[in-house]
């Protein structure tokens, strides 16, 4: 069963009521507003609170036509508190910057408050995003909302606790190491993982960039909602070009089913609600493949994808081949591997529609303050070193493709989610054929 944790409406369905007059704009920011106080205090997931200046915004509204551009009309929501908001903190989870306010909305803010989204604030993330856990020196530890002793994810783990927990129906992340699917698997709701340069990143910037700067190598910013529709629309809402939409039905689909990596381990918790989601999929006429030739070699796109995520989250100072700071060689090194990584991936899906896989090799584990570098993890009784476990992130990562995680059930109570991996810019297909996946799923 997919575990649930509230039946609030999500975003597309919140702003159907306030279109047909059931729900003020003020009456849904005042609802999300109590629950937020009612719910977070032992999840602190919301962090950033706006509520005064949410109230203004919802009363400007109240009275109003809803425009025929504004699908989001009236609906409350936050937002991973990396993103710039005007007036509000964007610190990335460091002390230092605890100061920076952002002078400006990022373009994703902009781009929701024009559709009619009300900002309600933001959400706990790790220190410089770098971490699958939710913990930093300046907000505190965000827990998950089905067991507090344990992680939300990270670093987009926030948002995926206050969309989990029912306090607002819609965020927007971002993901590099798999910052929105991660959280989106351990806390059981739906997250988007777009094709790298589909959504424009400005606005979301590091505060020692504050004069902007390009769109970092392999990161992405992503929504994640409770159900697969309030995804589409943000995604349309907010992309830099057109996506056409043309996946039919499932069971015409044909999938390659990858839960096996050579680098790290499945735990059983992972693999038998994916297994299980896969025997759905083929009971309803679609083939599932559970091998190959065509996948490219996983331990070295895993190898590769390290060394550029170090690499382009450190802006360089991370090591290159021979150990010392990376030059410029070692940078086009790792771009020509990644072009060889997407035309392998291009030829894979000119066989297969979709690629299913974990988010993440294990459910969200206990909190757990060791630097990431040392940290491991419980799998099938042996301890793992943490880091293989983003061998699964790098199936869509490094090639830049799109991928939707969904949930598809749960192990002793802690939610689990899938990847649905579609080729580059097929990302409402990715949506849309998860939907059909999650409506022949029980619960």
């Amino acid at each position: 069963m997919i575990p649930s944790l509230t039946e609030e409406p999500g975003a597309l369905e919140l702003a159907g009521r306030i279109r047909a007059g059931e729900q003020s704009p003020l009456e849904a920011v005042d609802a999300a507003i109590a629950r937020i106080e009612r719910l977070d205090g032992p999840i602190n997931a919301i962090v950033v609170r706006d509520f005064d200046r949410a109230r203004d915004a919802a009363r400007a509204l109240d009275g109003a036509a809803p425009g025929e551009d504004q699908p989001l009309f009236g609906v409350p929501m936050t937002i991973k508190e990396s993103f710039g908001i005007a007036g509000l903190p964007s610190t990335w989870g460091e002390e230092r910057f605890a100061g920076n306010v952002a002078d400006t909305d990022a373009r994703v803010v902009r781009q929701l408050k024009a559709a009619g989204a009300i900002f309600l604030g933001k959400t706990n993330i790790p220190p410089q995003l770098a971490d699958i856990q939710s913990a930093n020196p300046v907000y505190g530890r965000t827990n998950n909302p089905h067991d507090l002793s344990r992680v939300p994810g990270g670093s987009s783990g926030g948002a995926a606790a206050a969309v989990a927990s029912g306090m607002v129906p819609l965020e927007y992340g971002t993901d590099i190491g798999g910052s929105v699917r991660v959280p989106a698997h351990f806390c059981g709701v739906w997250g988007q993982k777009t094709s790298w340069g589909l959504i424009d990143l400005e606005g979301h910037e590091y505060p020692m960039l504050k004069s902007g700067g390009h769109d970092t190598a392999l990161s992405i910013a992503g929504p994640l909602a409770r159900n697969a529709a309030d995804l589409d629309l943000a995604i349309c809402l907010t992309a830099t070009r057109p996506l056409e939409r043309t996946a039919g039905p499932l069971s015409d689909r044909r999938f390659l089913l990858v839960l096996d990596h050579p680098d790290c381990p499945l735990d059983d918790a992972v693999r038998g609600p994916i297994e299980a989601a896969a025997q759905a999929i083929e009971a309803a006429g679609a083939e599932v493949d559970r091998s190959s030739d065509l996948l490219p070699d996983l331990s070295a796109e895993r190898a590769d994808y390290m060394r550029m995520l170090g690499i382009a989250m450190s802006r360089g100072m991370q090591p290159g081949a021979d150990g010392k700071r990376a030059l410029a060689t070692d940078w086009f090194n790792l771009l020509d591997a990644q072009w060889r990584s997407e035309r392998a991936w291009a030829r894979l899906f000119e066989s297969y529609d979709f690629v299913l896989a974990p988010p993440m090799a294990f459910l969200a584990f206990e909190h757990d303050e060791r630097d990431m570098r040392e940290r491991t993890v419980r799998i099938n009784g042996a301890d793992v070193p943490m880091g293989a476990g983003f061998g699964y992130s790098a199936l869509a990562t490094f090639p830049n493709l799109p991928s939707t995680c969904m949930p598809v059930g749960s192990t002793d109570g802690l939610p689990c989610g899938m990847q649905v991996i579609g080729p580059r810019w097929a990302d409402r297909d990715c949506i849309s054929i998860a939907a059909k996946i999650a409506n022949i799923l029980p619960g």
